[in-house]
């Protein structure tokens, strides 16, 4: 089945079982910029604290930077390999948008001054606590990590979600700024070697019905 006619005949429900971690990608593939904006745009559609959209995605696409990033991820050549790979940033100064998303709520006419001074000054408190701010960081950041393997499937293509990397040489490299932390990087592309499904537990070990 190719990509078209993947991305055309998958529910939503087939999209979530049909997608597995792949790590061996054909290397010249190149996704076009309005599928992988699409990709993007779905994936930024997920839920949030506050609406607070606690995600950056630094996206790479230049060989040069993709095999850098490979070094910086242990030599694991998918990031090499794969048509993309994202690194998905972490916001640790969230609160800052706050003042951005609520005002223009109240310039709208959305939202009273009250109900705006209230959440501004409620994600203020909060972000007081640089635990809370980590914290809400990785939370929404994987959120939008899974709804951006989701959309790449929804799309045809393939993903896989890694932490193995070193952070503090990748923030260097990346020159990303002290206010994101890198959460995880997700290769995007077109599978060279079918990814193989694995094992789940059972409802009975993974559900607990009111309490322990």
């Amino acid at each position: 089945m190719n990509q078209t006619n993947l991305s055309t005949a998958l529910s939503a429900e087939e999209v979530i079982r049909a997608r597995h971690s792949v790590r061996q990608y054909n290397r010249n593939v190149t996704i076009p910029d309005q599928t992988l904006n699409e990709i993007l745009e779905l994936a930024a559609a997920a839920p949030s604290s506050w609406n607070l959209q606690q995600w950056r995605f630094l996206v790479i696409r230049d060989q040069a930077q993709k095999d850098l990033v490979t070094k910086i991820s242990y030599g694991q050549q998918q990031v090499s390999d794969a048509s993309v790979t994202v690194v998905v940033l972490g916001d640790l100064e969230a609160h800052i948008t706050a003042q951005e998303i609520y005002g223009e709520k109240l310039a709208a006419g959305q939202i009273t001054q009250e109900i705006h001074d209230n959440m501004v000054n409620q994600v203020a408190g909060a972000y007081q606590n640089p635990q809370v701010a980590r914290d809400e960081a990785n939370k929404n950041a994987g959120l939008a990590s899974m709804q951006l393997m989701l959309a790449a499937k929804a799309k045809g293509y393939d993903t896989v979600p890694m932490g193995g990397f070193d952070s503090a040489k990748l923030v260097e490299a990346l020159k990303i700024p002290a206010r994101f932390i890198p959460v995880m990087l997700l290769p995007i592309g077109e599978a060279a070697t079918p990814a193989r499904a694995t094992d789940r537990l059972p409802l009975d070990k993974l559900v607990i019905n009111e309490t322990f």
